[in-house]
């Protein structure tokens, strides 16, 4: 009954579920109609029961033709334009303000006023950076402010998204759909080096990378004509998957996951569709069938996985190969100058001498003199009486600086086409040991097909159809699950499927404004960013009011704004800010804060956690070593994902072990001793304002001075006000 095809195709009964005009032949209207219980549908023992009226518009729709409409996501976005208004405030000179007011008049409902300057300047910073406002931000903010609101607050959205530190809190967003994790899963859980996709991430968020590019170098970069390192780095969104090291495994069988995985990843993350469900069999609820499932699959069947060397930019391997390799001649010919006096010295080594040399000397030594090759020859005319020769010693030493540089190379995994093509079956349930028909790659025919004349197609081409303003799904996804991160929830509840069984839209007109717009602005996400936080809509204050209770209690229609705990990340950035502690530096390696003792022992194997020193200590939690066996227990317990599978909405708990986890966890204890310090040193009011952005009521203040300044402190990190984005 899903598609038109198969409710009027006429079965080996000789009926059709549905014959359009013809109610009395129509099969569906018999068993829905029918007074035996062995026929009526749905069947008494489900549970459900349609009404009288809802058996009547069935019988009505298919007497007018039966005709079959696409679902809502599956049909580009519609231009709108912004409903007009009458009113002459702010509110209604953003379109975003236009569409929420619109249906808030409908129910009868105002705007909640705008949030006082701290709080607003406080969420803003937490939610575009990731980071408070420290009190030298606020001051400034607020005397701007007083003057001209509109201006101080426009120009702090532009700093915001000038930093750095954008890129940081926004890259954290996507590395939960991308499931990122510093290690390979499974028992063993092995470490793995992939943080120079994490760093792309960032970069390319900082750079507001257009999103259609910045989705076809993650896809398929090693495609690109003339493909950087850069664009095969971002390809890492596809090796976040786990890896299964155990001994007697099948390694066809969880290569075969790994493709499931960036199938169903693929789907969720840029079409917010459930294509995962057709691994076994057609789509229950969506039109998309098992073959198109293994055609889409075939895009990610055609891949090696290597590992890639990443040099630093002042780094050009090619040429320091090519020079070592030179160099290496050279010092044959000066070692060849010598060859008498080696022979010499070598012959007349004692056994005490010979064990006085270096152990890699040793070993040359145990070499068949035909057998050493350059290196080994180097190494044995270092430790001789000629060392001290002058082109020796030169060329030596720029051979150790460029092996240094050659070290400087940081592996991480990539995705790279196979030079010769895997053959692509439909798999009968879903089980690679049974396979049926070959197919070849192909999109789902409920969307716009593939426009490429290539032959044969591949991920480059599939990114690109999914990165095009005629794909009708990839545009609303990424609006949608921008916006969740600003209110809570999408304008679809059900951010990862805009199939069939997910939730309608709340402001469908706005949803399809907002995609577009998203992509006449070249697919900008910052522009996406300040269209949101410069509307009213998102500067209401969050409070609530006794007549949303009644009209709108789960908010959807957006009378106030939603008091959001922060992420767990941001929960210690938050933490390490007011502490005094925070290190700003950017990018590089994962770090090791201190964890409890015992957790790396949790798992199938005992696993080194030695605690950063120095500035590392104090990195922002996105910097912070993940092992998807044993997450760090400061972020599990904030609901941080473990990296396992795409996470596209990270839920929000609120359990007593999270308290105890700010009061009583080794780091937090250490960050609540600095913010002693600040307390003991300039005040229990400048603390309370590093903590939540404003001034502390005088009773706060009388019952925090009572207390000894590490006791202060902890209560300070303790606060839901510290941790909660008003």
């Amino acid at each position: 009954l899903d598609t038109a095809d198969g409710s009027t195709t006429v079965l080996e009964s000789g009926s059709a579920a549905i014959v359009p005009g013809k109610e009395d032949e129509s099969e569906l209207l018999k068993r829905v109609f029918s007074g035996d219980h062995s026929t009526l549908m749905p069947p008494p023992e489900s549970g459900k029961q349609l009404t009288p009226e809802q058996k009547n518009i069935l019988k009505a729709w298919i007497a007018q033709g039966a005709e079959y409409q696409k679902h809502w996501a599956f049909i580009p976005p519609a231009t709108t334009e912004p409903p007009p208004s009458n009113r002459g405030d702010a509110i209604q000179h953003n379109p975003i303000d236009a569409f929420i007011q619109d249906r808030l008049n409908q129910a009868g409902l105002a705007a909640s006023p705008a949030a006082d300057p701290v709080t607003l300047m406080r969420r803003v910073s937490l939610d575009l950076t990731g980071l408070p406002p420290t009190i030298t931000e606020v001051d400034a903010f607020l005397k701007e402010y007083e003057h001209h609101p509109q201006t101080a607050f426009s120009k702090l959205v532009d700093r915001l998204l000038k930093s750095p530190h954008y890129g940081e809190r926004w890259g954290r967003w996507w590395l939960d759909q991308a499931r990122y994790a510093d290690s390979n899963g499974y028992s063993v859980d092995a470490p793995r080096s992939i943080w120079k996709y994490r760093d792309w991430v960032v970069d390319a968020l900082n750079k507001d990378m257009p999103f259609d590019q910045f989705t076809i170098e993650q896809l398929a970069g090693d495609l690109l004509p003339n493909a950087t390192d850069s664009q095969r780095v971002a390809t890492g969104f596809h090796r976040n998957t786990p890896i299964n090291q155990e001994g007697g495994i099948d390694v066809e069988q969880f290569r075969i996951d790994s493709v499931f995985d960036r199938v169903a990843t693929t789907g969720t993350v840029w079409l917010g569709l459930t294509i995962g469900c057709c691994q076994c069999h057609d789509h229950k609820f969506d039109p998309i069938k098992h073959d198109e499932y293994y055609q889409f699959f075939a895009f990610f069947n055609q891949q090696d996985e290597p590992s890639l060397t990443v040099y630093p930019l002042e780094v050009d391997p090619a040429a320091l190969n090519a020079e070592k390799k030179q160099l290496e001649a050279s010092l044959a010919k000066v070692m060849d100058d010598f060859t008498d006096e080696l022979d010499e010295w070598e012959s007349e080594l004692t056994e005490l001498q010979r064990k006085q040399l270096s152990k890699e000397a040793q070993k040359v030594l145990a070499t068949e003199k035909k057998k050493r090759n350059t290196s080994q020859r180097i190494e044995l005319f270092t430790q001789s009486p000629c060392a001290n020769d002058l082109d020796f010693v030169e060329q030596r030493e720029r051979i150790q600086t460029i092996d240094k540089l050659l070290a400087s190379g940081v592996s991480t995994f990539v995705m790279k086409e196979q030079a010769q093509p895997r053959k692509t079956t439909v798999f009968i349930k879903g089980d690679f040991t049974r396979p049926d028909k070959v197919v070849t790659c192909g999109t789902p025919s409920v969307l716009p097909p593939l426009s490429s004349t290539d032959k044969p197609v591949n991920r480059l081409n599939l990114a690109r159809w999914i990165a095009s303003p005629n794909n009708p799904l990839t545009s609303r996804v990424i609006v949608n699950r921008v916006w969740q991160q600003y209110f809570g929830r999408g304008l679809v509840e059900t951010e990862n499927d805009l199939g069939l069984q997910g939730s309608a839209p709340s402001h469908p007109e706005l949803l399809d404004w907002l995609a577009l717009d998203f992509v006449e602005n070249r697919w900008s996400l910052k522009e996406l960013h300040r269209r949101i936080v410069m509307s009213h809509t998102y500067r209401q204050a969050s409070n609530d009011r006794a007549d949303l209770r009644s009209k709108d209690p789960g908010n959807y229609l957006l009378a106030r704004q939603q008091r959001l705990r922060l992420d767990a990340e941001i929960v210690r950035d938050v933490a390490l800010s007011a502490s005094g502690l925070l290190s700003a530096k950017l990018g590089g390696p994962p770090v090791y804060p201190p964890i409890p003792a015992g957790v790396m022992n949790q798992g199938q194997v005992n696993r080194e956690w030695k605690v950063s020193e120095g500035g590392d200590r104090y990195r922002r939690g996105l910097y912070t070593f993940i092992y998807r066996a044993t997450p760090p227990p400061e972020l599990n317990v904030f609901d941080a994902p473990d990296g396992q599978s795409s996470c596209t909405r990270r839920l929000r708990s609120n359990t007593p072990l999270q308290a105890l986890t700010l009061m009583n966890d080794a780091g937090f204890f250490e960050f609540a001793n600095s913010l002693a310090d600040i307390i003991q040193r300039d005040g229990i009011e400048v603390a309370f304002r590093r903590c939540t952005s404003r001034q502390p009521e005088a009773e706060e203040l009388k019952v925090l001075s009572d207390l000894e300044p590490i006791n202060a402190a902890r209560v300070l990190l303790n606060l839901d006000e510290t941790f909660t984005r008003e």
